[in-house]
């Protein structure tokens, strides 16, 4: 059986680190693959790993995962570069410990860790890519730094949808695509009139994640639904953000319900009309559309990116560009006031969600590394 063993930088419970929980969940499933987690870092989501017997390593270093965000300086750019690379060495231990045919790093800063960590091992090393390495998101010289490094440490990338690949270095790749865990039971659409609805966004509290834009479209509405919820909460130093949405409400008189984090956004979208993905920058993929075209919610999305590899619009749910606040008004105005279009949409959608299984993006993941371990031998 070959083993595969995964590196993250950070233990914070995020959307790319719990599609990484379902991986190596369904991963180890198809009976091909042992897996273990490597993080540097406690966190929530050792916990959440260990709980479903996955094997999870914890090598610490002196660096502080917050450092090296967007936006930080050259200094501290370098700084970080540096700390990761001792702590890559240390992993790398802790990877030919653990038998590793293979290395994958799940994240930018985990890559740098990873091309220290399997040379020490000598391994190959994959990128699983849950970003767009672009200047829109990294700025100019960082995404080129990266798309060098790719180049440079990887025998092969993972991509989590077609947009993410486009802006990744020529080198083998594979399209995995965030897969989801399907409920076992079906959920029937929401079809309460306009004045009764729920709206949800869920999702981390960040400026790029567009929340803003959708409370100012719900305070456009003609008829406002009467619960709208923000579902998530701030990490990686975004916290502010939540107190600036918290004052737009308010002046906006938008009443507006916010969650925080939650460790488990189903209840929420097994209860809501409509889910709503509102990112103005294009999103890398966006596994909280499928997560609530499968709970039975009517979606809007924002185009470009992941999202319209999801939904063809009108079809499986409504599509409009990031950032438009009357294009959003719209599309909410056109779901709250036809229930029937909007079950229409959430059935269509419910099904589409069907190709997006979880273990079917492990088998694509699975057959992907078979080729890196053998390209290795």
């Amino acid at each position: 059986m070959t083993t595969a063993v995964f590196l993250a930088h950070t233990a914070a419970p995020s959307g790319a680190e719990l599609a990484t929980l379902r991986l190596l969940d369904a991963l180890r499933a198809t009976g091909r693959y042992r897996v273990t987690m490597i993080y540097t870092e406690d966190g929530p989501m050792v916990a959440r790993m260990r709980a479903r017997d996955i094997e999870t390593l914890v090598v610490r270093g002196q660096f502080d995962s917050r450092a090296m965000r967007i936006g930080t300086g050259v200094l501290g750019l370098l700084t970080g570069f540096l700390a990761l690379l001792r702590l890559g060495w240390n992993v790398g231990a802790a990877v030919k410990s653990a038998g590793a045919d293979v290395v994958v790093a799940e994240s930018t800063k985990a890559l740098v860790l990873g091309a220290v960590a399997a040379r020490r091992a000598r391994v190959p090393l994959v990128w699983q890519v849950h970003d767009r390495v672009s200047p829109d998101y990294f700025g100019r010289i960082p995404a080129m730094a990266i798309r060098a490094l790719a180049r440079l440490a990887c025998r092969g990338q993972l991509a989590n949808s077609h947009a993410t690949a486009t802006t990744l270095p020529d080198l083998p790749t594979a399209i995995a695509y965030p897969g989801v865990e399907l409920p076992v039971t079906q959920t029937d659409p929401r079809t309460r009139p306009a004045a009764e609805a729920v709206v949800v966004v869920v999702g981390r509290l960040s400026p790029w994640k567009g929340q803003d834009v959708f409370l100012h479209a719900v305070a456009a509405l003609t008829v406002r639904p009467a619960r709208v919820m923000l579902v998530g909460g701030t990490f990686f130093g975004e916290e502010p953000y939540r107190a600036q949405l918290e004052k737009l409400a308010a002046e906006l008189g938008v009443p507006v319900e916010f969650t925080g984090h939650v460790d488990d956004p189903s209840e929420y979208l097994t209860t809501a009309d409509i889910l709503v993905h509102c990112s103005v920058l294009p999103e890398p993929f966006g596994q909280v559309v499928v997560e609530g075209m499968a709970a039975g919610c009517a979606v809007i999305a924002a185009t470009p990116g992941g999202p319209a590899e999801i939904i063809d619009t009108g079809v499986h749910g409504l599509l409009v560009p990031g950032g438009d606040v009357g294009a959003l008004t719209a599309a909410l105005e056109t779901l709250l006031d036809d229930p029937a279009a909007r079950a229409r949409l959430a059935r269509a959608g419910r099904d589409r969600a069907r190709d997006f299984d979880i273990h079917a993006s492990a088998r694509t993941v699975a057959d992907f590394l078979d080729t890196m371990v053998t390209r290795g031998d």
